[in-house]
């Protein structure tokens, strides 16, 4: 990446030229959607929902920046939940769900199904008016703009619901933790921050030119290492792979000896089209056989040439370690757009492919 690449994150002037979509203020929002989040959700009328009884599970029904939000709940449930969180990225729910454009379709589909509905998304939105009709509660969300960058106020009522109901148990302390953490993650990747002292745009110079592979090492990291990759498509327009552990270390892994590594002990006879770039996201929380699986991954990365970048998760709840790597790559994702000289707010291909099926 060249001088002028830094320039470009670094110049006020430029910063502002090149992100017309104020992505980075976005980005900045994310503190703010938590507390906001919280307060709404609270305030709904969940008698109906609890009145029912405890659910056989939860599925949460959405696409793209909305989407993960259902990844987020089924992540911060973890394997103590007594009910399953599934998400769904289609048209349709699964089988065994009562007697879903896709997010739309398959919440029709739940109602006429006979299922308990409750709504997350914006106050004039379709689905809105779903609820409204099928006499569910609606949790309504003020966007900050992209939906991938109204991530917090989607994910967050998910959360809120599923305590109040006593299906997890998320203290009010921990929405506090996670929105203070995304707060300092911001201070520090700050666009005045300059690139020697921000750990986002250092990132994005590290990603640059480089192919990543970012893998999670626990169910939550995983969630991030997808967002990663999502973020690093829609905001820089740049290609990804993500994975977990231990999955990876049963496929993903034998790319170290393709033609994207560097070769044994890094002595490759040509150099591979773009280099692989090995991200490793860390969890507080990982399990002692997957640590031991990411020091050695690293060091057989190392061994082929391979660069690889570690991003180590807060301590504390699962919502404060997701926020300490998320909003880290949101930055870094819209500062490599930047870098590159790519404006990272559109998605136009998204919106032709859109245009193509309607």
């Amino acid at each position: 990446m060249t001088l002028d690449a830094q320039e470009r994150m670094d110049s006020p002037g430029r910063l502002a030229e090149a992100d017309p979509a104020d992505m980075l203020r976005q980005v900045a929002s994310s503190a703010a959607q938590v507390r906001t989040a919280v307060l709404a959700t609270q305030e709904v009328d969940l008698g109906q929902i609890a009145d029912a009884g405890r659910p056989r599970a939860i599925v949460v029904t959405g696409m793209g920046g909305s989407g993960v939000a259902g990844d987020i709940l089924a992540a911060v449930s973890g394997p103590g939940c007594p009910v399953q969180v599934t998400a769904v990225h289609d048209y349709q729910l699964p089988a065994w769900v009562g007697a879903a454009e896709e997010t739309l379709a398959a919440s029709a589909e739940a109602v006429r199904r006979g299922c308990g509905l409750i709504g997350v998304g914006g106050r004039d939105s379709a689905l809105a008016e779903l609820a409204k009709q099928a006499h569910a509660p609606f949790i309504g969300v003020q966007s900050a703009g992209m939906p991938r960058s109204t991530l917090w106020a989607l994910s967050v009522p998910l959360v809120v619901v599923a305590s109040r109901l006593g299906l997890i148990d998320v203290p009010a302390s921990d929405y506090e933790a996670a929105a203070a953490e995304l707060e300092r993650i911001s201070h520090l990747c700050r666009p005045g921050s300059e690139t020697f002292v921000n750990p986002a745009k250092l990132l994005a110079l590290d990603l640059a030119g480089t192919l990543p592979m970012i893998w999670g090492t626990s169910p939550l990291a995983g969630v991030a290492a997808y967002r990663f990759a999502c973020q690093l498509n829609e905001n820089a327009k740049y290609p990804a792979v993500h994975g977990m552990l231990p999955e990876a270390n049963h496929n993903q892994v034998v790319t170290f000896d393709g033609r994207f590594a560097g070769g044994p002990d890094g002595a490759a006879t040509s150099l591979p089209p773009v280099p692989l770039r090995l991200v490793l996201l860390r969890d507080s929380h990982e399990h002692p056989q997957v640590a031991r699986r990411r020091e050695e991954s690293a060091r057989l990365a190392a061994g082929r040439g391979i660069e690889v970048t570690e991003l180590a998760a807060a301590g504390g709840g699962p919502l404060e370690r997701l926020a300490s790597l998320v909003q880290l790559i949101d930055y870094a994702t819209v500062y490599l757009a930047i870098a590159q000289g790519i404006d990272p707010g559109p998605v136009a291909t998204i919106a032709e492919l859109k245009a193509r099926i309607a």
